[in-house]
């Protein structure tokens, strides 16, 4: 590609993401939040009131509003979507030293949560249709490296136990969950399920997070739903839900006056604040993800004519919630992504790369990880753009 040809491409991108955007006034943000007066109103309700802080009748209204939403049994609301999937993570039986299987393309939290249990992210690699982890390469990895103990999947490379597969459902499209589910089941490795991005996501006609034995989401303000930060725990087993309320809210046993805890808990119960707000937009959520697919359709249109760019559209057997719309340049355009995102934001349209692969971050460059060219290449090539439900 000449430098002739590199400039008009940027240039069309720009154009392109201009036309979506519209009259929309300048600067525009990747992903704002958009709040009603209702959400107004419970946040006067609990000002008034004095239920600020963990107790509150909305924390367990917000909860039930998940649970019915999603299909969920149980919905355990907690500070934010990190903590959400540190407390899965205990609560799947992670301990010190275990490994902790993960995409290397996902947002740096999901291997922070394994490192607050003093575990190990093992990366492994994602697949192009989903961007998510790849189940047949996580399977020939699980089989090379893997094997079968009484408590569980080791790793012979290390002589670690592998206690958990945490699949990601990138920028909200789903995982082929079902792939990596039976991969688990083969190895004998729970699934703990980051749906952070995807509330609002299903993989055939069933609600992301909710496929694991515990899922979790996040609120934060970015996200589709904010709650200006919180994350939900979800699980369809009723002890898990029991134990996920009791270790969320530092483990303090029952009673009307004693400051009595049997272990060391932790202080991640969210706010009534919060979830007066989450019980609000909770209203507004089909509207908003309709919102959302419309921007996405949109997206497509002015795309579709332009070489060396695809729109991410993941696959076909799930409904994306399509939190943040990424374009993905051409191999042989790489060079490309700084030049365009920096045009992007020149042009004030809030535009960024996808997350910097886990693998080579210094904190985590030691871990545990399959070959991740695929990670590594999609890194490269992938955009952010502007997102936001009002730009529909």
């Amino acid at each position: 590609m000449g430098q002739q040809t590199r400039a008009d491409l940027t240039e069309k991108i720009v154009t392109a993401v201009g036309e979506v955007v519209g009259n929309a006034e300048r600067p525009v943000a990747l992903h704002a939040p958009k709040f009603t007066d209702e959400s107004m109103g419970n946040l006067r309700d609990c000002i008034t009131t004095g239920w600020v802080s963990s107790g509150g009748a909305f924390v367990t209204e917000f909860e039930n509003l998940t649970a019915a939403y999603t299909g969920a049994a149980h919905a355990i609301a907690v500070v934010n979507g990190t903590a959400a999937l540190h407390a899965a993570l205990r609560l799947a039986g992670v301990g010190r030293d275990d490994e902790v299987v993960m995409p290397a393309l996902t947002f740096v939290a999901t291997a922070n949560a394994a490192t607050y249990q003093h575990a190990i992210p093992h990366f492994a690699d994602v697949e192009p249709a989903t961007m998510g982890l790849d189940p047949a390469k996580l399977d020939a990895r699980l089989e090379t490296i893997g094997e079968r103990r009484s408590d569980g999947l080791y790793n012979k490379q290390t002589n670690r136990r592998i206690a958990a597969i945490v699949p990601m459902h990138t920028f909200g499209h789903p995982v082929d969950i079902v792939g990596l589910l039976a991969v688990a089941e083969k190895h004998g490795v729970p699934i703990v399920e980051d749906a952070a991005e995807s509330l609002g996501s299903t993989y055939r006609g069933r609600h992301t997070g909710t496929f694991g034995r515990i899922g979790i989401l996040s609120y934060n303000g970015n996200k589709i739903l904010t709650t200006g930060g919180g994350g939900m725990i979800l699980t369809n087993d009723p002890e898990l839900a029991d134990e996920a309320r009791h270790l969320t809210t530092t483990a303090k046993a029952p009673h009307p006056y004693e400051y009595v805890h049997d272990r060391a808990g932790f202080n991640y119960r969210m706010p009534n604040v919060n979830a007066a707000i989450g019980c609000a937009e909770m209203k507004q959520l089909d509207e908003t993800v309709a919102a959302k697919r419309r921007l996405h359709a949109r997206y497509a249109e002015v795309f579709a004519d332009l070489d060396d760019i695809d729109l991410f559209t993941g696959p076909d057997h799930a409904e994306c919630n399509c939190w943040l719309n990424a374009i993905v340049l051409a191999p042989g355009c790489a060079e490309l992504r700084n030049p365009v995102i920096e045009a992007l934001n020149e042009a004030k349209l809030q535009a960024r790369p996808i997350w910097r692969p886990m693998h080579t971050l210094e904190m985590y460059r030691g871990c545990p990880a399959d070959d991740l060219s695929v990670t590594m290449d999609l890194a490269a090539r992938v955009i952010n753009v502007p997102s936001s439900a009002y730009l529909a």
